[in-house]
């Protein structure tokens, strides 16, 4: 990876909103930024972003005179990232590749919607969509009562191509003008980040079968100039302590400096936040920005072990990394 001067995250997409906690200089809630941006005249709930369950993150590298944009995820649905996006005044055409992280309806159910923006905006060449082959299965979640409960499924490639995509579907690690990596598939090397329990999908003989795994997670990261590598870990299924350990060996060279995302310590796997927090804890990161399903009780014990380490995420939320 070239080393990003500066690396400009906007939160399209998140479960939660917050312009009113204190932040530290580097950034910015939704309503200071919109005021500054003068698309607050007035404060009201058409105004402001909405937010949902669900993550979209759009990623701006500044490497010298040049400037990449990237589009992490969609959120679950085309009419809240278009929304906010609109709100937030974001231009796709400088959009030149989207990346999904893993087939779940909260990160793809916008995506058709936001190749279709892009596409408009570029009127030309097809928007590179990076995908894993294992994310457009039948999936679900089985609880504990057997209640099954299914999931909306991730457009197919054809789908993806006829709203504006060149699909590039691999397992293997991409990167994109040499400043975005995009991880292959994630080694599972701790003992107890075993996945999402429950998680299913259904089988080439129609049968649901376990897939608690989930193994076409992948994760996005940029190293940024004085600081080190950023890891935006969309759901961390994958349990974050290991998307950071890939990270740290997939670029031995440069320090492993901060994470952005979803880390999935809520429900069944709240009993793992005492393990996470503590390997957490041993990365020395400068920024830990989690979000989505983090979960609550997760974002309590990470404030209390990491201080000023912490700065959630929320939508509209603006972070600024670097010069």
């Amino acid at each position: 990876m070239r080393a990003a001067d500066r690396l400009d995250v906007l939160v399209l997409v998140d479960n939660a909103t917050d312009s009113l906690s204190t932040t530290p200089k580097y950034v910015v809630p939704e309503w200071p930024g919109l005021v500054a941006a003068g698309r607050l005249p007035v404060l009201s709930g058409a105004a402001i972003c909405r937010a949902h369950h669900g993550l979209s993150l759009l990623l701006t590298a500044h490497v010298g005179a040049e400037r990449h944009t990237l589009l992490f995820d969609a959120g679950p649905e085309g009419e809240t990232l278009l929304r906010n996006a609109a709100i937030l005044g974001v231009d796709f055409g400088e959009v030149e590749a989207v990346v999904l992280s893993h087939g779940h309806w909260d990160h793809a159910g916008g995506l058709l919607a936001a190749l279709a923006a892009v596409a408009e905006r570029r009127t030309g060449a097809p928007v590179p969509c990076f995908v894993h082959p294992g994310m457009f299965g039948q999936r679900g979640s089985q609880r504990p009562d057997g209640v099954l409960i299914v999931q909306e499924p991730v457009p197919g490639p054809e789908r993806l191509a006829a709203a504006g995509a060149r699909v590039e579907s691999t397992r293997e690690a991409r990167t994109i003008a040499d400043v975005f990596s995009v991880s292959g598939e994630i080694p599972r090397v701790t003992p107890y980040e075993t996945g999402l329990p429950g998680h299913v999908q259904r089988g080439a003989n129609g049968a649901w079968e376990p897939d608690p795994l989930i193994m076409d997670e992948r994760f996005v990261s940029v190293h940024v100039k004085g600081r080190g590598q950023l890891v935006f870990s969309a759901c961390s299924h994958a349990g974050i302590v290991n998307v950071l350990t890939h990270a740290r060996a997939a670029f031995p060279a440069v320090p492993l400096w901060g994470a952005m995302g979803g880390l999935h310590l809520s429900g069944a796997t709240e009993a793992i936040i005492p393990e996470t927090v503590a390997d957490l804890a041993r990365f020395g990161l400068g920024v830990l920005a989690p979000g989505h399903c983090t979960g609550w009780r997760a974002m309590a014990v990470l404030a209390r072990e990491l201080g000023d380490t912490l700065v959630p995420s929320a939508v509209g939320k603006r972070y600024r990394f670097g010069e």
